[in-house]
């Protein structure tokens, strides 16, 4: 705990088996209260690595996406009773030992949320990012900055922590199940009004890491351009869109409770 905070970390996974335990091993415990694993259908041996290390694990039968993967995460954590999540890629690309700077500034009430940006300060091509992505990255952190109102410096990492009242107030399940989940929650949190604060993050490329490819990429930046450009018209009143919905009132029921098609297997809470 931080500050009276539960701290929940959730990893949404999908063939992480050889990164999964090194990846855990770096979480800070001494803050860090649960950890919770979604196996997002794999076909390797991810669950059965979460259940030697005793993580708390759901299991889809059948594979949801990232983004769906991330829907069932938030909402086995706030079913936890999570104050503070925060989304870990179990390939092992962002250093867990960020947890504790990222938590502190929600535990305390600066932010919101959290992000882990691998553009601040100079480690993404340092850390492998290919150069492509480097280049769409800033291009489309550029053009939603612009269309968003904001300024990020970047959208589209995957390390986030966020407030209980982020998660359980958005429309999340209006959300993608894929990719671009990402940078829709992202959007929301604007539109909300949220705050949103950045941390530098040094990451790391190679060969047991998840990527997208190419084709997927450019399926990604597209759904980002269309978010963007959806929020812009939103807030001209051109157009509503379910992604843009105020946050959770009696009419509109809060993100919560586990999808009763999840196997959930393990507990343990973190020592």
């Amino acid at each position: 705990m931080l500050n009276a905070k539960k701290i929940v970390v959730v990893l949404p996974a999908y063939n992480a088996a050889q990164t999964l335990e090194m990846t855990y091993r770096e979480i800070p415990f001494e803050f860090v209260d649960e950890v919770l694993l979604v196996d997002d259908a794999s076909s390797d041996q991810t669950a059965e690595v979460a259940s030697r290390l005793g993580i708390h694990t759901i299991i889809h039968p059948s594979n949801k996406g990232y983004g769906g993967n991330q829907k069932t995460c938030y909402r086995a954590a706030l079913d936890l009773g999570a104050d503070i999540v925060v989304m870990l890629h179990p390939d092992y690309q962002y250093t867990p030992r960020l947890i504790t700077a990222m938590c502190s500034m929600i535990a305390y009430g600066e932010f919101d949320a959290i992000l882990g940006s691998r553009i601040l300060g100079t480690g993404a091509l340092k850390g492998g990012m290919p150069p492509y992505k480097y280049v769409a990255n800033r291009l489309l952190t550029f053009i939603e900055n612009l269309l968003l109102g904001h300024k990020l410096s970047e959208y589209h990492t995957g390390y986030r922590a966020f407030s209980r009242e982020v998660l359980h107030s958005l429309p999340l399940e209006a959300n993608s199940d894929d990719f671009v989940f990402d940078n829709q929650i992202l959007a929301q949190m604007i539109w909300c009004g949220y705050r949103i604060g950045e941390v530098s993050c040094p990451t790391k490329y190679f060969a047991e890491a998840s990527s997208i490819n190419f084709r997927r990429s450019v399926v990604y930046a597209l759904g980002v351009l269309q978010t963007a450009l959806t929020f812009r018209l939103c807030k001209l009143k051109v157009c509503t869109s379910s992604l843009f919905a105020q946050p959770a009132t009696a009419a509109q029921p809060p993100f919560t409770g586990t999808p009763a098609m999840c196997e959930a297997i393990g507990s343990r809470k973190a020592e």
